[in-house]
C-alpha cells in the first residue's frame, strides 16, 4: 500500500488535524504515517489549550518514519513554531516526495494556532521547497502581506506567495459571493475552480482537503488532477458533514474519487508499483541495461504517453541492488510508451511492457519457456511503429516478446495484458 505522511497537530475532538488527515488519506486507499507537532485541547466550539511538542520530539518522529517507510507524498498542517518549521524544512529539503503545505493559522472555531516566530520561518524555509501551498483568505493575506478584497487581489496574492516557485491553491471559502471560487496558481498561470457555496465550511475542511490532495498525489496523480479531484471530494465532504457536539459540524472525510477513470488510473499505478518492487528483488543483475530498465502500463484505450505509467528515472543497479530512479508516474517513459501505443494498435488487450537487456542465452530461455519471441525487424531511421509492424508481420498471434541483439543496446521487450501477466512470463525464464 502507498504511504503518505502528515505532519500536524492532534485535535482531541477528531474533526481536524492528524485525526482528519488519517481518515481522509485512508478513504482514497493510502496509508497515513503521522508526525505529531502539538496536542490541542479543543472541541467543536473552541480551542482551550495548545501543547506544542519539543522540536527534538518532532525530529525523532520524522527520523523514525523516514528511515523506514517509502513516503510517496507529505503534507504539513499545524506546525505552530519556527523551531518546528525548521526541523520539518530540514527533513524535506532534499526529499523526492512532493510536499503540500497547509499553512494552518486559525482553527475553524476561530482560535489562533501559531506563535509569533512561525510566519517568517514558514515563508523563508518551507514555502520555497514545497510543491503546493493551500492557504485560505486569512492565511493568504498573512503570507502575501496584502489585504484580499477582490479577484485581482486574490490573483496578486497567489503570485506573491508563489514567487519562490511553489504552486498555490488559494481557497475561496472565506470570500464573498454565491459561488466559492478557488484560485490555483501554477506555472505563472491561474486556474479558477468554481463550486456552489454551501451553508457551512465545517470543522476540518482545510485539513481534509489538503490530505485528499496529498493522498491523491501519493497515488500518482499529477498536481492539477489531484487538486481538481480533491476539490470535488471536499465538496461532497462538506455536503455530508455531521454534528458531534454543540458547535461547528464536522466535515465527512470518508469520500471517494469522483471519476471512475481516475480510480482506474490509481489502480494502474498501484499494480505497476508492486510489479516494479518485485522486479527489483528478483531480476538477475545481468539483465539490467547499463542505462536502466523500465516497465510501463497503459490505461485502457490510451491515446498518448500521458496515459501510460512507468518508473520515473528507470530502474538501475546501485551497490549491487536494483533500485527505482523515482516514483511510478504517468508520462515517465516516452520511448517505451510509443512502443506500447503501437502494440495496442495491433492488439488493444496488450497494455503492459517490460524492457530488459538481452543476449542469445536469454532468447533461448524465452523459447525454452514456451514463449513466442521474434527478432526486431529494424531498418535505419525507420519509426518505432514500422519496426513493430515489421516484427510481428506474419505472426498468427501477437508474440510474447520482441528481441534485438544487434547494436550497442541489445534488448528484449516482453508484452502482456497487465503487470501480473508480464511478470508471469518473466518468471518462466528462471
Amino acid at each position: 500500500m502507498r504511504t503518505a505522511l502528515t505532519v500536524a497537530g492532534s485535535d482531541s475532538v477528531g474533526g481536524a488535524g492528524i485525526q482528519a488527515d488519517i481518515k481522509a488519506m485512508s478513504s482514497v486507499g493510502v496509508h497515513a504515517a503521522t508526525v505529531i507537532t502539538a496536542v490541542t485541547a479543543q472541541n467543536t466550539c473552541s480551542v482551550s489549550e495548545i501543547y506544542p511538542l519539543p522540536a527534538d520530539a518532532v525530529q525523532a518522529q520524522l527520523d523514525a518514519v523516514l528511515s523506514d517507510c517509502d513516503i510517496k507524498a507529505v503534507k504539513t498542517g499545524m506546525l505552530y513554531s519556527a523551531e518546528i518549521v525548521n526541523v520539518v524544512a530540514d527533513a524535506f529539503e532534499d526529499h523526492s516526495a512532493p510536499l503540500v503545505v497547509d499553512p494552518v493559522m486559525i482553527a475553524t472555531v476561530g482560535d489562533k494556532l501559531y506563535d509569533r516566530s512561525y510566519l517568517r520561518a514558514l515563508k523563508e524555509k518551507l514555502l520555497p521547497i514545497c510543491e503546493l501551498v493551500t492557504p485560505n483568505k486569512h492565511e493568504a493575506e498573512q503570507l502575501a502581506g496584502i489585504k484580499i478584497d477582490s479577484e485581482d487581489d486574490a490573483i496578486y496574492a497567489c503570485e506573491l506567495i508563489g514567487r519562490e516557485g511553489s504552486s498555490v491553491l488559494l481557497k475561496g471559502g472565506h470570500m464573498m459571493g454565491n459561488n466559492v471560487i478557488d484560485y490555483l496558481y501554477l506555472s505563472s498561470g491561474i486556474n479558477k475552480i468554481t463550486n456552489p457555496r454551501l451553508k457551512k465550511a465545517g470543522h476540518g475542511s482545510g485539513c481534509t482537503l489538503s490530505s485528499f490532495i496529498t493522498a491523491n498525489m501519493a497515488n500518482g496523480l499529477d498536481l492539477v488532477t489531484a487538486v481538481f479531484e480533491s476539490r470535488k471530494m471536499i465538496q461532497t465532504s462538506i455536503q455530508t458533514q455531521y454534528s458531534i457536539g454543540k458547535g461547528v459540524p464536522v466535515v465527512n472525510p470518508i469520500v471517494k474519487l469522483a471519476k471512475k477513470e481516475d480510480n482506474a488510473k490509481v489502480e494502474i499505478l498501484r499494480e505497476l508499483d508492486s510489479a516494479a518492487d518485485i522486479l527489483g528483488e528478483t531480476i538477475p543483475l545481468e539483465l539490467v541495461p547499463a542505462k536502466g530498465m523500465n516497465i510501463a502500463y497503459a490505461v485502457k484505450n490510451a491515446k498518448g504517453p500521458e496515459e501510460i505509467a512507468a518508473v520515473d528515472g528507470r530502474m538501475s543497479v546501485h551497490n549491487g541492488n536494483v533500485k527505482k530512479g523515482g516514483q511510478i508516474k504517468y508520462g515517465a517513459a516516452e520511448h517505451l510508451s510509443y512502443v506500447l501505443l503501437e502494440v495496442m494498435k495491433t492488439n488493444p488487450e496488450i497494455r503492459c511492457v517490460l524492457e530488459i537487456k538481452a543476449d542469445k542465452p536469454l532468447v533461448r530461455d524465452l523459447e525454452a519457456a514456451g514463449l513466442k519471441a521474434v527478432p526486431a525487424v529494424r531498418q535505419n531511421g525507420e519509426s518505432i511503429g514500422k519496426t513493430i509492424r515489421g516484427s510481428v508481420e506474419g505472426c498468427k498471434t501477437f508474440p510474447d516478446a520482441i528481441y534485438e541483439l544487434d547494436g550497442r543496446n541489445p534488448k528484449a521487450t516482453i508484452f502482456g495484458t497487465n503487470p501480473k501477466n508480464v511478470l508471469s512470463k518473466f518468471d518462466k525464464l528462471f
